[in-house]
């Protein structure tokens, strides 16, 4: 489906992959951008079409995040000078979203320093899926969609027909996203409990829930070192679940997280699109989030509902 010409859809440098994969389905092309760079890494965004009166859809991941991040920024600042009727950031990957409170004394809250950073910038909307905290959209004050990847994963759950199936969540933080997958499933939801020795290292994991002759499905909204989820696998493994898959919304895979995976009990891992796969693996499936993020530009375009995006 078409959409007029005062939509414009514009990616920055690292999300170009999926940005043509979202204007595709839109009807539309990319826009003309360039971001070239001066000697010492300093970089200038530009548009090299015209966009005033428009409404500015700038798809950015922040992956790796500061860079990407300051080049959204850069994007949303020129579009303002640039007269463009309302600028949009879409950013399928939200970096710095584990920052969302002070859990120990004397650190920054990242993702409230980011969303005043974008509101500064002069973004008119967000649009985002899987934030690490819901509460994150509450740092803006300006809209938020915050899109859920259960639309993508759910129906393919349900596509694989497993008999045994029950939903786990890796950690006790997870179980309000599992629950959705679990109440939709019609199935029993397990936890893992988990104790931090530091970030990205785990000191002890226990079991809550039966899994002995079941079809595990893991829930996240990321995978980062893989330590947690090919933990919680083995141990499911261990207490005797007949298979182990993951279904998360962001491949950070950070590390030894491809090594991880591959010497896990993780059967299959599936993710969206929104960060791209540094390497390829035998156990790894994305699923594309492009479709989605198309609609509900469409929509937000013709001033439409987008509740049909959310389960």
């Amino acid at each position: 489906m078409s959409v007029d010409k005062k939509l414009k859809i514009f990616s920055g440098t690292e999300t170009q992959y999926l940005t043509e994969k979202i204007a595709s389905a839109l009807g539309v092309e990319v826009g003309k951008s360039a971001c070239p760079r001066f000697a010492d890494g300093e970089f200038e965004p530009c548009y090299e079409e015209t966009i005033r009166g428009a409404e500015t859809f700038i798809v950015q991941s922040t992956f790796p995040p500061s860079d990407n991040l300051m080049e959204l920024l850069l994007m949303v600042d020129a579009a303002k000078r640039a007269s463009a009727k309302q600028t949009i950031a879409v950013m399928p990957y939200f970096g710095f979203a584990r920052q969302d409170r002070k859990d120990k004394p004397r650190v920054s809250i990242g993702a409230k320093l980011i969303a005043d950073m974008l509101s500064t910038a002069g973004i008119d909307r967000l649009i985002t899926m899987d934030l690490h905290a819901d509460q994150i959209q509450g740092f803006f004050n300006v809209p938020v969609d915050h899109l859920s990847s259960t639309t993508i994963f759910i129906p393919h759950i349900e596509k694989m027909n497993l008999e045994n199936l029950v939903v786990a969540s890796p950690d006790v933080g997870g179980s309000k996203r599992a629950n959705v997958y679990a109440k939709h499933l019609g199935t029993d939801l397990v936890l893992c409990h988990k104790t931090r020795a530091k970030a990205n290292v785990i000191g002890n994991m226990t079991l809550i829930g039966d899994v002995k002759g079941k079809d595990v499905i893991i829930v996240d909204d990321m995978i980062d070192t893989a330590g947690t989820i090919t933990k919680a696998a083995d141990l499911m493994k261990e207490m005797g679940a007949t298979s182990v898959r993951a279904f998360a919304t962001h491949a950070v895979l950070s590390g030894p997280a491809y090594d991880r995976i591959e010497a896990s009990g993780l059967d299959e891992v599936y993710f969206t699109d929104t960060i791209p796969l540094s390497k390829e693996s035998p156990k790894i499936k994305v699923l594309s989030c492009a479709e989605m993020f198309a609609d509900v530009i469409r929509n937000v375009h013709d001033n439409q509902s987008i509740s049909k995006s959310f389960i």
